[in-house]
């Protein structure tokens, strides 16, 4: 079931509705959150600046671990199938 959850970033009073968890939905709040009073060093007053660098770093944080797990999963297939084919040649 949904739950409407009430944040303020950035001076913008904010709603959003998820079937998370209490304590994940505040996790995400609390991380946006950290990003963005990290641009506000960078990126000034500017609301919508401010917005878009949080943005561009939290994507630039999401693909660095999507490449990652893809490396790491690859890696495992890659082992798996060593495995199997060892698994094979002994039999």
């Amino acid at each position: 079931m949904n739950k409407r959850f009430e944040f303020n970033i950035l001076g913008q009073q904010l709603s959003v509705e998820s079937d998370s968890g209490d304590e994940h939905v505040a996790n995400v709040i609390r991380y946006v959150s950290s990003k963005v009073s990290e641009m506000q060093k960078f990126g000034g007053s500017n609301t919508l600046t401010v917005a878009i660098l949080a943005a561009l770093n939290i994507a630039d944080e999401y693909l660095q671990i999507a490449e990652k797990n893809e490396h790491v999963y690859d890696n495992l297939e890659s082992k798996a199938e060593q495995l199997i084919r060892s698994i094979n040649d002994t039999r």
